[in-house]
């Protein structure tokens, strides 16, 4: 009796995943508002009726698909966390998770650019999760300051870095989503290496 009862469970969490992981693929290949319910449960091979036992609306789909975004995002380093330079230089790793997730990259990027609209269901999500990656970014750089890595920068002078990691770093990512015939990791790597470079040379010429 017990064991009839965990096969259709079971079964429907892997289905559940199975969703999950195609709304990704199709929310980030056409956008939210192309990417419809029928071709996701099409693709999946279910039923819009059998996705819908899952997901109530395309909007609570979106929902947890950004959750699930978050879980496996937060799941990326365990371990102690890098302080200093070391979590400057932990972004070209970060950028290596995302070549190895492709999916959930371009998902996010083509919800960056829909959000943009004030009415889009991830827009909240979307503002909040900029802000997040912003002050992590400014909190790298002031570790890097505190330990001497890094010449004083003024509060501004640090958003403005930080706001230069996010462009150069979502801007790199799009160029390759487009076209993958370069090295992404690398040329982040080159990036970072330069920054680095670029604010320590300040400690050097101050000391």
């Amino acid at each position: 009796m017990g064991a009839s009862k965990r096969g259709p469970y079971k079964n429907g969490i892997v289905r559940r995943q199975q969703i999950l992981d195609k709304a990704v693929e199709v929310f980030g290949t056409y956008g939210y508002a192309a990417g419809s319910l029928r071709q996701i449960a099409a693709e999946v091979g279910v039923t819009p009726a059998a996705l819908a036992r899952h997901f109530d609306s395309k909007e609570d789909l979106l929902v947890e698909v950004l959750r699930y975004w978050e879980s496996d995002n937060a799941h990326r380093t365990p371990g102690p966390v890098p302080t200093g330079v070391a979590a400057i230089r932990d972004l070209t790793d970060l950028m290596q998770y995302h070549v190895q997730h492709r999916g959930f990259l371009q998902l996010f990027l083509t919800l960056g650019v829909e959000a943009t609209n004030p009415e889009h269901p991830a827009r909240s999500f979307v503002v909040e999760r900029y802000a997040s990656t912003l002050a992590g970014f400014a909190e790298r750089i002031e570790g890097a300051i505190s330990q001497g890595e890094f010449a004083p920068l003024a509060p501004d002078q640090i958003q403005s870095e930080a706001r230069l990691l996010i462009a150069a770093l979502d801007g790199l990512e799009l160029q390759w989503l487009l076209n993958s015939d370069f090295d992404l990791v690398a040329e982040v790597d080159r990036f970072i290496e330069g920054t680095i470079s670029r604010l320590s040379r300040k400690v050097a010429s101050e000391s």
